[in-house]
């Protein structure tokens, strides 16, 4: 998109300064799978932490004595504080370079997971969680600026899904081994197994990341930052994609939230250790994201995000069935359809900015978890007041907020070219 199409300049914030022999990263070519891998392992360690006591829910709420509503602040308190600092960490990204902030962010977020399990009481585990959600905010839109500078714009869909197949990787893993470990020795020592799975994530991230070559210093001035921000919320099409990131990650935080509850209860009645190897099921967001670029090539972007939300609402309907196999199948489709439209909106975010990358992916970020903290606390309420029924209604009305929005990009998009073809 020009900066004409978003009304944005292109003088703000930092530039990817492109050489007329393009020296930016592209698969099979030198750096790339450091990178690829490096960013990978970034991804498993910040889901791995951000989602740590998802798992172990019933748990704490019978050692702490607290309903589910209650429990779920720390799933929420933690996507919640990266919500509220994705956006003052981008800016930090473009002052002082993506690499170094990713790293630092990943440093503190892996030491607060090692103090986590010495939580006293709930109060102080919704803290610790809240402080280690806004550490973590410096890694997500770092990320993706990394990679639009980095990476030749053909590959971007392609190096972006990759990311967020190892936040599926992190997600997945981290509430498996939260499950058989606690089923052993308490949730306590699950969440510290994670932090130190964090720390040796976080080390190799380090030490693969390639340098990065095509990044330009910007400015930390307030002015300079309320002026990129005003133009990327300015832009529709960027304001479309972050409320679709957001209604997406509604449906996942609500579902993934309550889904351990549902399976510990009757008719099911699975062990903790079951519950936890039910997030399996992450491994098809793995496949959905690192193909998403394939999906948009056959379909376009609003195709695959139809796509993506046909597949997560026929996912709740069938999880609503009293069927362990059917819920599962359920639980797939809905792991599939959110992996995909998140690495769809994500990616195109990446590629509609055309200035203050960080914090036009950052303003994404937010969204994004704030759909996590809003699904994770009415997914609760509503399980209580409503039982999975109510879950699964808070969910398709997300899904219909998805289409409502793609079907009015999908308009916008025509009345346009309807209007260069007067013009022209």
């Amino acid at each position: 998109m020009s900066p004409a199409s978003t009304g944005a300049p292109t003088t703000l914030g930092a530039v990817t300064s492109v050489p007329a022999s393009d020296s930016r990263m592209t698969p099979g070519g030198p750096g790339y799978r450091r990178m690829s891998f490096a960013l990978f392992l970034a991804g498993v360690a910040t889901f791995a932490l951000l989602y740590s006591t998802q798992a172990l829910l019933p748990l704490i709420s019978g050692e702490f004595g607290v309903a589910a509503s209650e429990a779920s602040w720390t799933v929420a308190a933690a996507t919640g504080g990266l919500a509220l600092f994705v956006l003052p960490m981008s800016a930090l990204s473009e002052r002082f370079g993506r690499r170094t902030v990713m790293t630092a962010s990943l440093g503190v977020a892996v030491t607060l997971g090692l103090l986590v399990p010495f939580a006293p009481n709930l109060t102080s585990l919704v803290v610790l969680r809240a402080v280690q959600g806004a550490a973590l905010a410096g890694l997500p839109a770092s990320a993706t600026a990394y990679l639009a500078e980095e990476v030749r714009p053909r590959a971007l869909i392609t190096a972006i899904g990759l990311f967020v197949a190892g936040n599926s990787v992190g997600g997945m893993s981290g509430r498996v081994i939260t499950g058989w470990v606690a089923q052993e020795w308490g949730w306590r020592v699950a969440v510290g197994v994670i932090g130190a799975m964090a720390v040796a994530c976080a080390v190799a991230f380090r030490l693969l990341l390639p340098a990065p070559k095509h990044f330009v210093a910007g400015s930390l001035k307030p002015r300079v930052l309320a002026r990129t921000v005003r133009d990327h919320l300015s832009a529709p099409l960027l304001r479309r994609l972050y409320a679709i990131g957001a209604l997406f990650m509604t449906v996942f935080g609500g579902v993934y939230t309550v889904i351990g509850y549902r399976l510990t209860e009757a008719p099911f009645g699975l062990g903790q250790g079951i519950v936890g190897s039910i997030f399996l099921v992450y491994l098809v967001g793995t496949v959905s994201a690192s193909t998403a670029g394939r999906l948009v090539g056959r379909l376009g972007r609003r195709g695959a995000l139809y796509a993506a939300g046909g597949t997560t609402a026929a996912g709740l309907l069938l999880s609503m069935a009293d069927n362990l196999p059917l819920v599962l199948l359920g639980l797939v489709l809905i792991t599939a359809g959110f992996f995909a439209g998140h690495a769809v909106a994500s990616s195109a975010v990446s590629k509609t900015a055309t200035h203050g990358r960080a914090q036009a992916s950052a303003l994404y970020q937010s969204a994004y978890y704030v759909g996590s903290s809003a699904g994770s606390t009415v997914g609760a309420i509503a399980f209580h007041a409503g039982g999975w029924a109510g879950t699964v209604g808070v969910g398709l009305l997300a899904v219909v907020g998805v289409v409502t929005i793609t079907v009015l990009g999908t308009r916008a998009a025509r009345l346009q070219r309807r209007s260069l073809a007067t013009a022209a």
